[in-house]
């Protein structure tokens, strides 16, 4: 005969499983409560007295019962409904059911912590597993917040299935962009609806909680409806409230206020950009379209406050949209004046379609359909003289581009031979490596490469004019970490503009750049203003008032007609894009040009 469990054991577990009990006390010990008191006083359910929104839910007391419960723990609970409104009890669940719930979980055992009070069961059929909440959460049990609430234990929880994993080295989550396995597990889930989005569950649920069922949706396709299905089954919780920034007092106060501030490039006022006079040529004149640019009436030679004024980027807008003509008074130059071919920024023809700036780059390389088939036949054929013995190389992730620098220049480095990435800390005193992801390394680099001070503008870049980097050979370097970048499958140059594609592609001669790549803010005026100019008089007047600078940059040239102008901007453009950072273009292809064969 076995032995027999004494008393004193027995007692034991007996008190355990009265201890929820007696948390549901009288009415009047709650009074005796100092304040505060209740944000240590243990959930009912789960006998834990942690307060963390993100992984238990809200914790709530009930004063009156002297009763503090978890959100969460009250909702899995497998015994209990919402018979209430949502004033009633806590959050619409009677305190008569969840003291039964208490009791009928007291009978039961966790399978996790083997301690009584397990109120939540898995409902896959014949699985008698019983647990606490934050005990599930511990094994990795999947909780679906709705329907009817289901809880599946780490046996039976559901997962997500792909075909087939393609994935080589490891992806960026799409909300913190730390990389992860792209394997769907417990801790990492991949979009339903964008095949290459994958996610921490963790970032997902303090995303879904900040966001709420409104504006949780796909990070890369925004999609809500197939997304927040796929998440709920995989056990996100998604709140029915409103998003945490729309519940923020004055979040969007700035919006009521004027703008006041000269953001033309060589503000004239000598109190600053942020001096405001009324009733003066010093008095801030707000861009007529966007509201959220200005200037100084006398810093873009304004006559009067009445007089219309756009900033840069919607004037280009409104070129580009083709309502320009029909924003001015005056009346333009007859067409049968105007060279068609020379004009750069001239209207569309009525029977075209207007072109947006995707289908126009595909016109340039259906035009260049034969540079295009030499491009992608030299990447194929150096992909495929990549030699399969590994070079390593050692990257300090801290000082991602030095140490990339001299991985590249050494010697012994070979572009011939697969890279193979090892990582390195120099704090670590004992001289430890790590291995590394090519992937990671190359998407690292590039995105270093974007941001450093080699390339000029916002998301669409061009090479900048930068003498130190001049000096130091980085054009040449950057050049031969972009082309290594592409041949050993690194993530493409999404920052490039157009103008910069077509130039290294197809060479300066065959590109002609827009205003759009213009940064230089006078500049860009002038350009515009000579678009503008309606007759010749105007025009000359422009010309005699820049003359200097236009002699200075080669492009002073006697007008005969008022088509002239295209041919101007097309000259200022060509040396203010191109011309102008001649050098950095030279250094950045020589490399391209005669490093490919090493």
């Amino acid at each position: 005969m076995g032995p027999v469990r004494g008393w004193p054991e027995a007692q034991r577990d007996w008190l355990e499983g009265l201890r929820p009990l007696q948390l549901l006390g009288s009415p009047c010990k709650m009074n005796e409560n100092k304040p505060g008191e209740s944000q240590n006083l243990a959930c009912v359910l789960c006998r834990k007295n942690d307060d963390c929104p993100n992984q238990y839910g809200e914790k709530k007391t009930n004063e009156k019962w002297n009763l503090t419960v978890h959100y969460y723990c009250l909702l899995m609970s497998s015994g209990i409904w919402q018979r209430g409104k949502e004033e009633e009890g806590v959050y619409g669940f009677l305190i008569e059911d969840i003291r039964k719930e208490v009791n009928r979980a007291s009978k039961l055992k966790c399978c996790v912590c083997k301690k009584n009070g397990a109120s939540i069961g898995c409902v896959a059929p014949r699985c008698k597993r019983s647990y606490h909440f934050p005990c599930g959460l511990q094994r990795e049990c999947i909780f679906q917040f709705t329907g009817n609430f289901a809880s599946f234990c780490w046996h039976h929880r559901p997962v997500q299935i792909i075909a087939s994993n393609n994935y080589g080295d490891s992806l960026p989550c799409t909300i913190c962009l730390e990389f992860v396995e792209p394997i769907p597990t417990y801790n990492v889930l991949r979009s339903p609806c964008c095949k290459n989005a994958w996610f921490h569950r963790e970032c997902l649920q303090v995303q879904a909680i900040n966001a709420g069922m409104f504006f949780f949706r796909c990070t890369i396709c925004n999609n809500s409806d197939v997304f927040q299905k796929e998440m709920l089954r995989m056990g996100i919780h998604i709140p029915e409230k409103d998003a945490s920034w729309e519940l923020e007092e004055n979040a969007y106060q700035e919006l009521l206020q004027h703008y006041e501030h000269c953001d033309v490039r060589r503000c004239r006022c000598k109190e600053g950009r942020d001096y405001n006079a009324p009733d003066s040529k010093w008095e801030i004149k707000r861009c007529q379209c966007c509201g959220s640019s200005g200037t100084h009436l006398a810093c873009s030679s304004l006559r009067s406050w009445e007089q219309n004024w756009e900033c840069l980027e919607c004037r280009t807008i409104i070129y580009n949209s083709g309502d320009f003509q029909k924003a001015k008074k005056h009346t333009l130059v007859s067409a049968n004046n105007v060279g068609i071919t020379d004009c750069l920024l001239e209207e569309s023809s009525p029977k075209l379609p207007r072109q947006s700036p995707g289908s126009q780059r595909k016109d340039v390389l259906r035009q260049g359909n034969k540079y295009r088939k030499d491009i992608s036949t030299i990447l194929t054929e150096l992909a495929f003289q990549i030699k399969k013995k590994p070079r390593r190389i050692c990257i300090n992730k801290d000082d991602i581009w030095n140490s990339a620098l001299e991985g590249f220049r050494n010697q012994k480095f070979n572009p011939v031979y697969t890279i193979e990435v090892t990582y390195i800390n120099e704090n670590d005193h004992f001289g430890r490596d790590y291995p590394g992801s090519k992937q990671e390394f190359l998407s690292l680099l590039m995105l270093h490469l974007e941001n450093s001070p080699l390339f000029e503008g916002s998301l669409s870049k061009n090479l900048s004019l930068n003498s130190q980097a001049l000096k130091e050979n980085l054009y040449f370097e950057a050049g031969k970490m972009v082309a290594i970048s592409l041949v050993h499958g690194g993530p493409s140059l999404g920052f490039f503009s157009k103008t910069l594609f077509n130039c290294l592609a197809y060479g300066p001669e065959n590109t002609q750049p827009i205003l759009e790549d213009v940064l230089d803010f006078e500049v860009a005026q002038i350009i515009i203003r000579i678009n503008t100019a309606t007759n010749m008089s105007d025009l000359n007047s422009i010309i005699n008032e820049y003359c200097n600078y236009f002699e200075l940059i080669g492009c002073l040239r006697i007008v005969t007609s008022l088509s002239d102008k295209y041919v101007l901007v097309k000259d200022i453009l060509f040396y203010q894009v191109i011309k102008r950072v001649q050098a950095p273009f030279e250094r950045w292809q020589i490399y391209n040009n005669n490093g490919r064969h090493s």
